[in-house]
């Protein structure tokens, strides 16, 4: 679909019928308009642009994370277009706030990480430097390192806080001469003054790993690292509610990393490196939802989504697309002007307005 040098600039249309289900024709999330280079994002005016990172050259355990872009974007049930998600829980629809298109995906090199990383980056930048938000469906959780990389290099580094809602806190020093890999990328981040130890805020660490000299550095730099040890003796609200105070007591703009191992493999088995006993979906759809709306992003990656181990009829990338649209939907309501905490309709929560007409 690539246009011809007199063709104008703008979103393209991927949709043949009035009405046409995601799993027919050309699939990009939601059924979102195309666009395939800067100028057709600054043309179409773009809020909220949706990129793959196809990727899983970094994966050191179950591998399939490449894959995951196409299996986020044709999981959607919906019947597309018009476009209109309007959320049951909070009655406010993105797209009355927002024009948002997929950007298709990065330019990934098969066995070349550096180059890879050097294209992700750029395609990152892209988004940032026409004026959309990036949101980013991997690959595996070694694309975090350029992704935010690049969201530095836009707001300036040591300006960017990260919450990374992960089993694992990606947090392993890379020996000197080696790549990274999906365990290094939050010390590489930090090592690299990208982003500081203090503006690091981990949700759902759980398993046999990392050993003592590790946790210890992160203590040392300041990484605020809430266990599941944690969320299971304080609960997760009440956790939660101190990633936020966390958050909010931080950099100006904050980043969204979500490693779906950080749910429990109940609700989500297809990923590389599975970890019992983690967060609930609906846990993590509120969290993040709730940070989309009360303190605001500026990017988001969603990562190690494994689909051939998917079971259930990918009941994980299902997950991972709600997820996105939870957050879009967490910013359309700080669009919305919508102040209330933790907010739910209240005709869909029982409240005193029920039965009332919309």
């Amino acid at each position: 679909m690539e246009r011809g040098s007199d063709e104008i600039p703008g979103p393209r249309k991927v949709t043949r019928y009035e009405w046409e289900p995601s799993y027919v024709g050309i699939q990009t999330f939601l059924k979102l308009p195309l666009c395939l280079s800067p100028e057709d994002l600054r043309a179409g005016g773009i809020d909220i642009a949706i990129g793959g990172v196809p990727w899983d050259g970094t994966v050191t355990s179950r591998a399939g994370t490449h894959l995951a872009p196409q299996a986020i974007r044709r999981c959607d049930n919906a019947w597309s277009p018009p476009h209109s998600r309007p959320s049951q829980l909070v009655r406010v629809d993105p797209f009355d706030y927002f024009t948002m298109a997929d950007y298709g995906d990065a330019e990934v090199i098969p066995a070349n990480t550096e180059l890879t990383w050097v294209n992700v980056r750029r395609f990152v930048s892209e988004m940032l430097d026409a004026g959309a938000i990036p949101i980013l469906i991997g690959g595996d959780h070694g694309v975090t390192g350029p992704i935010v990389s690049a969201v530095a290099d836009k707001y300036g580094a040591g300006n960017v806080a990260v919450v990374q809602f992960d089993a694992h806190t990606d947090t392993a020093p890379v020996t000197e001469g080696q790549i990274g890999n999906h365990g290094n990328q939050m010390w590489e981040l930090v090592q690299s003054g990208a982003i500081r130890g203090q503006d690091l805020v981990q949700i759902g660490i759980r398993g046999g790993w990392p050993d003592p000299s590790v946790t210890e550095w992160m203590e040392d730099v300041g990484i605020k690292t809430h266990y599941m040890a944690e969320v299971l003796r304080r609960g997760f609200e009440a956790v939660f509610e101190d990633v936020l105070a966390e958050l909010r007591d931080g950099p100006p703009h904050v980043f969204i990393t979500l490693d779906l191992d950080s749910a429990d493999p109940a609700y989500a088995p297809g990923t590389g490196s599975p970890e019992p006993g983690g967060l609930t979906s609906h846990q993590l759809m509120t969290a993040v939802r709730r940070i989309g709306h009360e303190v605001g992003i500026v990017g988001m990656d969603v990562v190690e989504l494994s689909p051939p181990y998917d079971v259930g009829n990918n009941i994980t990338a299902m997950l991972a697309h709600r997820c996105i649209l939870e957050t879009i939907t967490g910013l359309a309501l700080r669009a919305a002007g919508i102040t209330e905490p933790d907010y739910l309709d209240p005709r869909t929560a029982g409240g005193p307005s029920r039965g009332a007409s919309t």
